[in-house]
């Protein structure tokens, strides 16, 4: 004798359960941001005169922030989102990606005020896959992102809804989350030192090498973070190949990379 099942909620009650976020820029043109749903910000009124936004992004990554954040100078405008306090997407009125990003640190310095609007880690997740164009929509059971439509957009997370949002697009089109966002990194523009090669220096060499004392001075002063960085180094991987294979920041290589050079364990190329 079969159990009875208890009868199905009606489609109504199913879509009371889902909530309808706010966007938070109406209308605004850069898609990352038109979909960004309303969040009272934790920090408001940032600026370079008194916040060190590196120190900050640091901050941000050291406690797996997230939520984004929006930098505004007169009309113009940039916006990163962060998951796990790592940059993964950006948009600002004619870029979106690194050169974005790199827009953003650009208006802070030129005085921008800036502001951190946090999310829930699912939301952040299904807006992290927003670029520079919408794709082709398909359901499947596992999707997670954003599908966005003439009617409004709806937030997926494998598979199934976990909000919706008024905010549109002329055509139907999907922005699909990549299973594990990846960290932006900063044009060479702005980060010329993490798109150099470096050499390993024959003290930089005994440095990787285990029965030396150099090793030793070097794992004191680095660990073992410092030992896996050299040694990418020296396989001819720059800092930022580095970054995006081992999900490091560049905020905290940068460091390294300084102090290697001053204390002659690599050379640039």
């Amino acid at each position: 004798m079969s159990t009875p099942q208890p009868p199905s909620a009606p489609a109504e009650e199913l879509a009371e359960l889902v909530p309808e976020l706010t966007p938070m820029f109406p209308g605004a043109s850069p898609f990352l941001a038109r979909f960004l749903p309303h969040s009272p910000p934790t920090y408001a009124g940032l600026n370079e005169s008194f916040c060190d936004l590196h120190a900050f992004l640091k901050y941000l990554h050291e406690h797996s922030w997230y939520g984004y954040l929006y930098a505004v100078l007169g009309d113009q405008t940039a916006y990163v989102l962060l998951f796990e306090g790592r940059t993964v997407t950006a948009a600002a009125a004619s870029a979106t990606g690194e050169q974005a990003l790199g827009e953003l640190l650009n208006l802070y310095e030129q005085g921008a005020s800036l502001s951190a609007h946090p999310l829930s880690p699912v939301y952040a997740h299904v807006l992290s896959g927003i670029g520079s164009r919408a794709w082709k929509f398909n359901l499947t059971e596992d999707f997670t992102g954003l599908h966005a439509r003439p009617t409004g957009a709806i937030f997926y997370a494998r598979g199934e809804i976990v909000a919706t949002l008024p905010a549109t697009l002329p055509y139907e089109g999907a922005f699909p989350a990549p299973l594990r966002p990846q960290t932006l990194i900063l044009p060479r523009s702005l980060a010329g030192w993490a798109h150099h090669h470096y050499n390993l220096t024959l003290r930089g060499r005994d440095g990787m090498n285990a029965i030396t004392d150099v090793y030793q001075v070097f794992r004191n002063e680095y660990g073992v973070t410092g030992l896996a960085f050299i040694k990418a180094l020296g396989e001819k991987l720059t800092p930022a190949e580095y970054a995006m294979r081992s999900d490091a920041a560049l905020h905290d290589l940068e460091p390294m990379v300084h102090s290697f050079l001053k204390t002659g364990y690599i050379r640039e190329v």
